[in-house]
């Protein structure tokens, strides 16, 4: 007779969907032309955002906006909206790499001197995290949003890919 056990707990989908998110990010700010350096050093502070709030089910929008530094305005921004499907029954956990490979090609590479930010917007009233504070976002005006559809997910946690380009 054999006997299995399988454990699925919400902080494993909360810790593959923030690893997944990371890495995403970083392929994008990588293959869009910018520095991933900024982003690296900061990995233990966005990583503790992304578990906190994601695990407290706060987090709503992980945003990264390219802008250029001299005039703030954004050149492109890239949005992974949070979705909260969460079962502990048997689920699937993918990450489309592919997919995001292909709309950063897409979107194009970044200027040369553009800088970028991440941004997590939460719900109000979310718990403080160290490292985190409130902030605005650049406007979106005269941009298109194109949806990628879902891009990561852990048992029904996840997160689907959004990105705003120039008209």
């Amino acid at each position: 007779m054999t006997t299995s056990v399988t454990v699925n707990t919400y902080t494993q989908s909360v810790t593959y969907v923030a690893d997944n998110i990371l890495k995403s990010l970083k392929d994008i700010i990588r293959l869009s032309g910018l520095d991933p350096l900024n982003f690296a050093s900061n990995w233990d502070v966005h990583n503790r955002g992304l578990t906190s709030w994601l695990g407290s089910q706060d987090l709503e929008t992980v945003v990264l906006e390219i802008y250029n530094p001299k005039t703030s305005a954004l050149i492109l921004r890239w949005d992974i909206d949070i979705v909260y499907g969460w079962s502990s029954g048997e689920g699937s956990f993918w990450t489309d790499t592919d997919q995001l490979a292909y709309h950063i090609r897409k979107s194009g590479v970044a200027p040369a001197d553009a800088s970028y930010e991440v941004i997590l917007r939460c719900k109000p009233g979310r718990p403080d995290v160290a490292g985190w504070s409130s902030c605005g976002m650049r406007s979106t005006d005269g941009m298109v949003r194109q949806s990628l559809g879902s891009t990561i997910e852990h048992q029904g946690l996840g997160g689907s890919a959004v990105y705003w380009r120039k008209t």
